[in-house]
């Protein structure tokens, strides 16, 4: 055989991707190649175009769905191929797409984007604004991505942590207070030198970058809405979330924090522990030196409870309680204090001491 798949010429084009919506979900686009094809689209209409076939890297299996999903390709996309039916022409394979500087916006006729979505931008080039972070002879940026602008414009400062005010203990010693501070998002870390930062966007807005400009080496995702999570060059991590935050751990979880840790809630907070009612599973709170535990009510009751068990409290030193209005105890058992020291009763009102017998001395 000498006429066959391979020997028959290779016949190669360039056109432009005028649709997509493969019926066979093959990745397929119809493409109007110049030379092949009239802008015509009333002599030749975009339904009429033969499918095109993508070409996948080496990468992606190109079976079963392992790997890359063949749709990166949009209406308006110009594309280098060939025709593997050689001089018939009806059977084009795409190689890659070709990006450029365009200089118009979509028109009505044939090689335009039908849809007239795309080229989003003119006079500048397809490469993403992120990976090109163009400046004027002055250094200030001339085409900033309009995501980098929102992240840039919605930057949250000046988040409080707890404040703790300082007051006077029962035995008129000083309870120390713990101010408020703030904190601030970090500023937003993108000082791309081209070409080093590897970005790829998505048709609705989401963006993956990976930046190799040196000293500035980051990696940021990014979704539509602003939610987000970046490393930056210090190897910080911000992470934003726009919506409600779930996180569904089958196992353990972990977590070793050497600084500090400061949350501040909007609403409320809840801790369920042991919700499986087996033994052991304790809640335990351990704190090292030289600190102290510090709970603080603006306008509110602490209210503490057991359904079942007993409450111990184990004092290391003094045992110190101020009560601003009335203190009332009431137990259904007996009461025993047992003091090794002696026991002081000031009173500015009345005493009223009732019992079926009183023994003071037995």
């Amino acid at each position: 055989m000498q006429n066959f798949l391979g020997q028959d010429g290779f016949i190669w084009f360039v056109g432009v991707v005028e649709d997509r919506t493969d019926p066979k979900h093959l990745g397929r686009v119809r493409v109007r190649c110049l030379g092949y094809h009239t802008e015509n689209k009333i002599d030749l209409p975009t339904a009429d175009l033969p499918w095109a076939m993508p070409m996948l890297p080496i990468t992606s299996s190109g079976i079963s769905g392992i790997g890359q999903t063949p749709l990166g390709l949009v209406e308006g996309s110009w594309v280098l191929g060939f025709f593997r039916d050689s001089t018939y022409a009806q059977e084009p394979i795409i190689i890659g797409s070709l990006p450029g500087r365009p200089s118009e916006e979509a028109g009505e006729g044939g090689f335009y984007d039908p849809n007239k979505i795309f080229p989003r931008h003119i006079n500048e080039p397809d490469t993403n604004r992120l990976a090109v972070n163009a400046k004027d002879s002055d250094g200030n940026e001339t085409n900033p991505h309009l995501a980098l602008e929102l992240r840039r414009s919605t930057r949250i400062t000046g988040l409080a942590t707890a404040d703790f005010d300082a007051d006077t203990a029962a035995d008129a010693s000083a309870i120390t207070a713990s101010d408020t501070d703030t904190w601030d998002q970090p500023e937003i870390a993108y000082a791309t030198i081209y070409p080093n930062n590897h970005v790829y966007e998505s048709e609705s807005g989401h963006l993956f970058e990976f930046d190799d400009t040196a000293d500035n080496e980051r990696i940021h995702l990014y979704h539509k809405t602003g939610s987000s999570f970046e490393y930056n060059p210090n190897g910080d991590r911000v992470e934003i979330i726009k919506g409600i935050d779930y996180k569904l751990t089958s196992s353990h979880n972990l977590v070793n924090i050497e600084g500090r840790s400061d949350i501040s809630i909007g609403g409320r907070h809840k801790i369920y522990i042991n919700k499986d009612g087996l033994a052991d599973n304790n809640y335990d709170i351990q704190v090292g030196p030289n600190a102290n535990v510090n709970i603080q009510v603006d306008t509110g009751d602490i209210n503490l409870v057991t359904k079942q068990g007993k409450v111990n409290v184990n004092s290391g030193g003094d045992y110190n309680v101020k009560v601003g209005g009335n203190y009332t105890m009431t137990v259904a058992g007996n009461r025993t204090i047992t003091t090794d020291g002696t026991t002081t009763d000031n009173t500015t009102g009345a005493v009223t001491h009732r019992g079926s017998t009183i023994d003071l001395n037995p």
